[in-house]
């Protein structure tokens, strides 16, 4: 059985995990968020979620490994062939929201796992969800991007929180977006024979 080292710094999937019934603890990462243009979404996420991983891996003594499943994961919005991350500031927020107004995009969560400490056993992952946007007012953008919630957020909107109102509908995993692919990384545990601890239900 193992127990999940979450590498993130993200409290949205903290709490996705934690509502899940999984036990887990907790290592802040903070790692330079710059990869090859070239790469494609996906590419993109996955290469970010193993750089986490491998960060934290190096940063920990194998010892403290053992019976320890490293799970790290980053999420990006694409649209027209465009990646977009956190926001740097206001105006990039505005300009991420004008963008995916009235329009359909792509969120984008890689994620990496690794059983104790061993990255010959590395396994990289992705999932995909399909977002529509209503068509959104300047005076709304303004007004949302007031209340501080897209300054963290890849796209610079949270679907959990305010953002939501944004959302006419979307296509595939909920949990995905908000940050962490729930439905998918328990299915990548099942296939590769990893147990881990749970809360009893």
């Amino acid at each position: 059985m193992y127990e999940i080292i979450l590498a993130s710094q993200s409290p949205r999937r903290r709490q996705l995990l934690g509502d899940a019934g999984f036990l887990f603890q907790v290592h802040l990462v903070k790692v330079s968020e710059n990869i090859e243009e070239n790469l494609n979404p996906a590419d993109f996420a996955q290469a970010l979620s193993r750089r986490k991983a491998k960060y934290l891996i190096d940063s920990l003594k194998q010892t403290n490994l053992l019976n320890k499943l490293v799970l790290s994961a980053d999420t990006v919005v694409a649209i027209e062939g465009r990646i977009l991350g956190k926001p740097e500031n206001f105006q990039q927020a505005q300009d991420f929201l004008s963008l995916l107004s009235g329009k359909m995009h792509s969120v984008i969560t890689g994620c990496t796992l690794v059983p104790d400490g061993d990255w010959a056993r590395a396994h990289t992952f992705f999932e995909q969800t399909k977002v529509y946007f209503r068509i959104l007012t300047n005076l709304e953008i303004e007004k949302y991007i007031q209340t501080g919630e897209p300054m963290d957020k890849a796209g610079a909107y949270a679907i959990q929180g305010l953002g939501k109102q944004f959302v006419e509908k979307y296509e595939g995993s909920w949990s995905n977006v908000v940050g962490l692919p729930l439905e998918k990384l328990v299915s990548q545990l099942q296939a590769k024979g990893w147990h881990v601890h749970k809360n009893p239900s």
